[in-house]
């Protein structure tokens, strides 16, 4: 009898386990529709505006992003490739980690090159109201030095949706500047100009570098951003389009 009862107990058991199962897997899903629809209208809205208001549109957006820069970052194995005779052995390669040491960069350009790179103090805790200051005191006043027309032509403003972006003390700062904030759907890195083009080829002048100081590093980062073409920053626009053209037609997929 008491085997019996086991038996029961582990049938119900692993019953409820399997109904929580499929309705877990059912949220996963509808979370993932979810997020696939919201990609399918931010680019089908971006799309329309640059239909109706063509290179115009694209050249009020002002975009930016945060990254660390490291101590030290290896290189890609498309860096690291070297050349050898077929009979040679195939040289052998350490797995090395990033540095210790790093430094966070907050970073905002438009299709004619970087208005802000700013090194945030080690230590600094990049908060809602952090980052509020960094617009006040850093970004508005450069963009009155490099673009001024944007703050008289009606700026666009785009960053992610990381919630240091979203806090209502910087929507609340954007409003107050009437810069108006283009929203980024969520979980799409493959749609912010800065994760898939800006940040990567910054990064390609620094690898293979050892910095030994938060100095060292700031301005090795300074020099790797001077270096970039003129013309990479409308590439990465022109790119961005590209990237939400498909977005709006593979039905929200990411596209790499």
């Amino acid at each position: 009898m008491e085997k019996i009862e086991a038996i029961d107990q582990l049938y119900m058991t692993l019953h409820i386990c399997s109904r929580v199962w499929r309705e877990i897997k059912c949220n996963s899903r509808t979370t993932t529709d979810e997020r696939k629809e919201s990609r399918v209208n931010f680019s089908r809205n971006f799309l329309r505006r640059f239909q109706t208001e063509q290179n115009d549109f694209l050249g009020r957006i002002i975009t930016g992003d945060e990254t660390w820069v490291y101590s030290w970052d290896p290189e890609t194995k498309r860096q690291s490739a070297e050349w050898r005779d077929f009979d040679e052995p195939r040289p052998e390669k350490v797995r090395r980690k990033q540095g210790a040491l790093k430094v966070m960069h907050m970073i905002f350009f438009d299709m004619n090159g970087v208005i802000l790179r700013w090194p945030v103090p080690i230590g600094t805790t990049i908060n809602a109201q952090y980052y509020k200051k960094v617009l006040q005191d850093k970004l508005k006043p450069a963009i009155r030095k490099k673009r001024p027309g944007l703050l008289e032509s009606g700026m666009l403003f785009h960053h992610d949706n990381a919630p240091v972006h979203t806090a209502r003390a910087v929507r609340d700062v954007l409003a107050g500047y009437k810069w108006e904030l283009l929203g980024h759907p969520p979980y799409s890195p493959d749609l912010a100009p800065c994760d898939f083009h800006l940040f990567p080829k910054m990064k390609e002048h620094l690898r293979g570098q050892r910095f030994e100081t938060e100095e060292d590093i700031i301005q090795a980062t300074k020099v790797a951003i001077k270096n970039l073409d003129k013309c990479s920053y409308v590439t990465a626009f022109k790119d961005w389009l590209q990237r939400i053209e498909k977005r709006a037609n593979n039905g929200g997929c990411y596209v790499e």
